[in-house]
């Protein structure tokens, strides 16, 4: 398959930026863990271990699977190993690659980038909160260990000795008491106090039953009762007790017996952890991996999982409605005003939407970007899907004043109502994609309810743009070539170099199709050079016949298309007159004016230039009149419209070629099938013409 050299140093320039972009991040990295922890290196060295670090991750995320456990496995450790294993560190260190790794363009084409990051955020998390669990309670067991052995083996006539136990007790960050056989409090140390808030006083003339939540103090009296009745030598319960403030610790307790010299059971030695701050840190972590950190709504991760369980409840009757919201020109009110202007802005939109739906069992979530979701799980009193779009977009039309700026957001929504059944939470998601594709499509503040025949023929459209890339490597696709008559007498005048692709699935996709397809990954641009110098090959041994080519509208903006084009004329030896160039209408009008100079510089060079979906618009003719042009191509619909007596479409259709002609442009007409649409067309005064009704 012919392919074009790079011609700039644009993968060594993207490198470099990557390899500066992580530097940068290693250095915040190693910044904020340092303030935390000692570290035992210096400062350079911290960052050249975190910089090992993330040239790891960065690695994992480019492949599929990413393997977040193992990676997450090796951060902990050599965070772990360097000191840097606390919940501060942690914290900081999910809270820099959860915010930087979206933003790195060494992986700004990875897949499904977002859930990656999220799912290595909380194999982090998990791993942490399971690290430190670990070596809290490592280090718990082997001081209790201890203290329980000391105790076991003082004589058990003797009163434990209060130095030995003050000694023990005193240095322990946990709580340690001597209960007696009833749970009542002989000896507490200080750490227990501050755990339950009572003074060691007040604890005198209580039980450890009295402390216990009333749900559990049943549960605590058997354990202690299996412990006298010989059942079990040590007891590990986790339980809540509440405190002297009324607040609840949680806490895991672990209990032994003492026997006197009769062996009778005679105290209980029991240690007690306090778990509330790991399990705060667990939960806070859990929540950050599930949950936008801007907004605070749930994140794809979480609201998936929610969704599967919505549609496994959902009423047969009433179903569920999901809003796929998209913001307007978000991009342009972060770029005129600043980032924070557009966090405040999506911070007021999602308040706005979770009041909108408060009265309805309903979930607000936030995806990449400036995307909502609203999922509704309808009942007989919610509003139908259009009144609900009305209050949506007046809603986010009213303006929310930040920083003395008054903004406003207006939203392109997919609506997928009452799915059908069977429809799982991935398939739903994708379903409401591409509603809400087809909406943006239409223009701003626009709504597209899903239908399945649509959503049919979406997919297929998308499978075959993502599979065309591969079909051109493996020489599924072709250039054809189909004439240009002459209405007046049908001679052939000229050729007309088109892809064709034989899907082995989906039969034969050709032409504009093939084009719009290639435009849709950003495939046209390596393979519309490739398709015009295939044909500009053929053209030199062909007849002395111009060739037209098509160009999509990225094509004809592209800042090399004047270069690629003379680079490929020279090579193939093939004159610029004898070549033809169709750039579409709406790129030549468009406000940049890139593909309009690209014109311009080519016909000067001696290349024919053809307007292509061509419309009887005052907009269009401006292009007949203002540029060099060859000719002008009739957009394919008015082709295919019926003429009908008296319409005042088919009057200016009539009337078009006369216009045209004032510039000393010529008409062709494309997608002629019968006779009848080219006696038409002929005697409207259309010029030349293409279609089925002229090739063999």
């Amino acid at each position: 398959m012919p392919r074009q050299e790079p011609t700039s140093p644009l993968p060594d320039a993207s490198h470099r930026r990557g390899v500066r972009e992580r530097h940068k991040l290693a250095r915040k990295w190693a910044s904020l863990i340092s303030a935390t922890n000692y570290v035992p290196l210096s400062q350079d060295e911290l960052e050249r271990q975190l910089l090992d670090l993330l040239d790891q991750v960065v690695a994992a995320l480019r492949r599929d699977p990413t393997d977040a456990d193992g990676v997450a496995a090796r951060i902990t450790e050599r965070l772990a190993k360097l000191n840097c294993s606390g919940a501060e560190s942690i914290r900081y260190t999910v809270d820099v690659l959860g915010k930087s790794l979206l933003s790195v363009t060494e992986l700004s084409g990875v897949p499904r980038l977002a859930e990656k990051v999220v799912e290595l955020v909380g194999a982090i998390a998990a791993r942490a909160a399971e690290l430190l669990r670990s070596t809290t309670f490592d280090q718990q067991e082997e001081l209790r260990d201890a203290l329980l052995t000391a105790v076991e083996n003082t004589h058990g006539h003797q009163r434990i000795s209060e130095a030995t136990f003050d000694e023990v007790a005193s240095c322990s960050s946990s709580g340690i008491v001597i209960l007696n056989p009833d749970g009542g409090f002989v000896r507490t140390n200080g750490a227990f106090s501050e755990i339950v808030d009572y003074p060691p006083e007040e604890l005198a003339a209580l039980t450890v039953f009295d402390l216990v939540h009333p749900a559990e103090e049943t549960y605590l009296k058997e354990s202690y009762q299996a412990l006298r009745d010989g059942d079990h030598l040590r007891i590990r319960r986790s339980l809540r007790l509440v405190r002297g403030d009324g607040e609840i610790s949680r806490v895991t307790l672990t209990a032994t017996i003492l026997h006197d010299g009769t062996d009778d059971p005679d105290h209980f030695v029991t240690v007690v952890e306090d778990s509330t701050e790991l399990t705060l840190l667990q939960n806070e972590l859990s929540r950050q991996a599930l949950h936008d950190v801007l907004t605070g709504l749930p994140n794809r991760q979480f609201f998936t999982t929610h969704l599967e369980g919505v549609l496994r409840r959902a009423d047969p009757v009433t179903g569920i409605t999901l809003f796929h919201l998209d913001l307007d020109a978000f991009s342009l009110i972060t770029g005129g005003l600043g980032r924070e202007v557009g966090d405040r802005l999506l911070q007021s939109v999602s308040e706005r939407l979770k009041t909108l739906v408060s009265a309805e069992k309903a979930m607000v979530a936030k995806f990449d970007g400036d995307e909502f979701l609203v999922l509704v799980e309808n009942t007989a009193a919610t509003p139908d899907v259009l009144a609900m779009i009305t209050r949506i977009n007046e809603e986010l039309s009213e303006p929310v004043y930040i920083q003395g700026h008054g903004v406003a957001a207006t939203a392109s929504i997919g609506v997928v109502h009452r799915p059908p059944r069977g429809m799982d939470a991935a398939d739903l998601l994708r379903a409401s994609d591409m509603t809400l594709r087809r909406a943006k499509g239409n223009g701003r503040r626009q709504w597209e309810l899903f239908h399945p025949d649509q959503h049919a023929k979406d997919r297929k459209a998308f499978s075959l743009a993502a599979e065309m890339p591969g079909a051109w490597e493996s020489g599924e696709l072709a250039v054809v070539y189909r004439p240009i008559v002459r209405l007046s007498d049908r001679a052939i005048v000229g050729t007309e170099a088109v892809l064709r692709w034989d899907h082995p699935e989906h039969g034969v996709v050709c032409g504009d199709q093939c084009l719009e397809l290639a435009d849709e990954t950003g495939l046209i641009l390596a393979l519309g050079p490739w398709l015009l110098r295939t044909a500009c090959e053929h053209l030199r041994w062909g007849r002395d016949l111009p060739l037209s080519v098509n160009l999509t509208a990225s094509q004809s903006s592209d800042a090399d298309l004047v270069g690629e084009v003379g680079r490929v004329l020279k090579e193939t030896a093939v004159s610029p007159q004898r070549l033809w160039l169709g750039m579409p209408v709406d790129a030549l009008l468009a406000a940049n004016g890139e593909a309009m100079d690209n014109l311009r510089t080519l016909a000067e060079n001696g290349v024919q230039a053809v307007a292509r979906n061509f419309g009887a618009v005052a907009g269009d003719l401006v292009c007949v009149e203002d540029l060099p042009l060859r000719a002008v191509r009739i957009a394919r619909w008015l082709v295919d419209r019926e003429p009908v007596p008296g319409s005042p479409v088919t009057h200016a259709l009539l009337e078009l070629p006369s216009l045209v002609h004032l510039s000393g442009v010529e008409m062709i007409v494309d997608g002629v099938t019968t006779q009848a649409q080219s006696d038409w067309w002929r005697a409207a005064g259309a010029d030349l013409a293409q279609g089925s009704l002229f090739e063999d």
